[in-house]
């Protein structure tokens, strides 16, 4: 099963993904970089790759300190909605809060 890898863009036609992507140190990019290669060839369950449900249709990526919040749609299609680096033991409220948000505008509830 193969999935389509895709950035949320913002109705301004931002990308914050790509963004905190490009803005990472190169050995930490390549990280998530193989994790994406990962689960573009062999889907959501790709060896290697920990994913974790937060609940409804948000699920996080987990790679080293790094966290990338992504909805699932139809294609079948991985949205990356959001990321952060992780520096505490949980998620912070506003983190989740901006994944929650744009989650809502891809799958049309926001």
């Amino acid at each position: 099963m193969n999935l389509v890898v895709r950035f949320y863009t913002t109705p301004a036609g931002a990308n914050p993904v790509r963004v905190y992507l490009e803005d990472l140190p190169d050995a930490e990019l390549a990280l998530i970089t193989d994790a994406l290669d990962d689960l573009r060839g062999h889907g959501l369950k790709a060896p290697g790759v920990v994913l974790r449900h937060i609940d409804g249709k948000l699920w996080e990526l987990k790679v080293s300190r790094h966290r990338v919040f992504y909805v699932v749609i139809e294609g079948p299609e991985l949205v990356l909605l959001h990321a952060y680096k992780k520096q505490g033991q949980k998620a912070p409220v506003h983190e989740l809060e901006t994944a929650r948000r744009r989650m809502k505008e891809v799958l049309g509830h926001g």
